[in-house]
């Protein structure tokens, strides 16, 4: 097996973020807030760290100022040792005037950089996926098969199965097809008997389908090889992975715990929500496999006559005769005498308002920072630094599916209200 020296970890960060939007309007995707106090790169980050993994690039190309900075005041090893985070921006050079136009070719325009390190195997990593994993068991699978290529699966429901790559294995989990997001007859073609792989009859049943995860280990020579037979191809999972089935030995890791890709606004909320239930199927609270983010080093938080029930506080709150219920509270969060929040994710501040901003808010006819007095949200995402006036109504009652505020004060995505960074909705207002 090659040691830890040999090993280098690559984040991609994805593309504009789309589907995030207006989550992404001002960041690049692993810089969303998740959780409370974390941001999505730092869940690939940590189970790199938690699997000894500590040199990693991250990739990314769009609105990475935030993202620079978390790295930069997060992640910091010791003097005496070679672990590392570092970021990789996509840029101009000689070879390439390109941003990357997909995950394979992000990685090709990379690979100077890689080299440099001269290292025998590549674990390539998505950061916009919330899951923990012990990548050592991933790479002893890679190695133990002598695979040129290991694509981490995961077994998955029928109805969500034409959103993946879907794969089959032969007996010794040697894939052997491979088709990216069929339709279908197509999609039926893949159906596969994952109790072979250890499910249960039931279970097998339900789960009839694997699925990449899009995360993958290479052995770094097959890596070069592959991306420099064809430039055209741009994308893993589109193109480098069917494209190498036939030609090389590319094996299959099981993954069966819980896994969640978080690219859409209705599974961020989700996902995010599904934390405050009473045995969350994502853990914050694994002491073996913990997550690591920026130390901030605020004070606990301060609730004053409140009624809160299936819901997380960060640190450094002011909350004062709220009603809070299967909701998430972030960092530096204020809220205001009898505000009502209801299964939401209100993602706190970046920064304490001083009492001389605050009384010329005041006197502006400006609202705080925070949410105001008598406001009631539910369902609904609130950014940072948004400023909720009072007796302001943010329900969606008439279920709407898709919609823009004016001059971009809030959106509806997935019926979902959502006040962007730095948003002001006014005193009173109705959503």
């Amino acid at each position: 097996m090659a040691s830890k020296r040999n090993l280098l970890a690559v984040i991609l960060g994805g593309g504009a973020g789309k589907r995030l939007f207006p989550l992404t309007r001002d960041r690049s995707k692993p810089a969303v807030p998740l959780g409370g106090k974390y941001r999505l790169v730092d869940v690939p980050i940590s189970n790199c760290i938690n699997s000894d993994v500590i040199r990693m690039f991250v990739l990314t190309q769009y609105n990475s100022a935030s993202l620079n900075k978390h790295i930069a005041t997060t992640y910091r090893f010791s003097n005496f040792a070679d672990g590392f985070v570092e970021i990789l921006a996509a840029e101009q050079t000689p070879e390439s005037g390109q941003w990357f136009q997909g995950t394979a070719d992000a990685v090709r325009q990379v690979l100077p950089h890689i080299r440099d390190w001269r290292i025998d195997t590549l674990l390539i990593l998505s950061g916009d996926h919330l899951y923990r994993m012990d990548y050592r068991k991933f790479l002893a699978r890679h190695y133990e098969t002598n695979a040129d290529i290991t694509i981490s699966v995961i077994p998955i429901v029928p109805d969500s199965a034409s959103e993946f790559g879907l794969l089959k294995t032969d007996s010794a989990g040697r894939v052997i097809e491979f088709r990216e997001k069929p339709k279908g007859d197509a999609l039926e073609a893949m159906r596969v008997d994952t109790t072979a792989l250890g499910l249960s009859a039931d279970e097998a049943k339900a789960r009839p389908y694997l699925a990449s995860m899009g995360i993958y280990v290479f052995n770094y020579d097959r890596l070069e090889e592959v991306l420099a037979a064809d430039n055209s191809r741009l994308d893993f999972g589109k193109e480098v992975i069917p494209g190498s089935i036939h030609k090389y030995n590319v094996q299959a890791f099981l993954f069966d715990g819980y896994w969640e890709d978080i690219g859409t606004i209705g599974a961020f909320y989700k996902a995010n929500l599904d934390m405050t239930t009473a045995i969350p199927p994502f853990n914050l609270f694994d002491a073996e496999a913990p997550m690591f983010t920026r130390a901030r080093y605020l004070p606990p938080s301060k609730i004053n006559q409140c009624e809160i029930r299936e819901s997380i506080i960060s640190e450094g709150c002011i909350i004062n005769g709220a009603k809070i219920i299967n909701s998430l509270i972030g960092l530096r969060s204020r809220l205001g005498a009898g505000t009502q929040l209801e299964a939401s994710y209100m993602m706190g501040a970046d920064y304490y308002q001083t009492l001389e901003d605050m009384q010329a808010d005041l006197a502006s006819g400006r609202p705080w920072i925070g949410v105001g007095e008598g406001t009631i949200v539910r369902r609904a995402i609130i950014d940072k630094n948004a400023r909720i006036g009072a007796n302001v109504r943010l329900l969606n009652e008439a279920g709407v599916e898709e919609a823009d505020g004016p001059n971009g004060s809030y959106y509806i995505r997935d019926r979902i209200v959502i006040v962007p960074k730095n948003g002001l909705i006014p005193d009173g207002t109705v959503v």
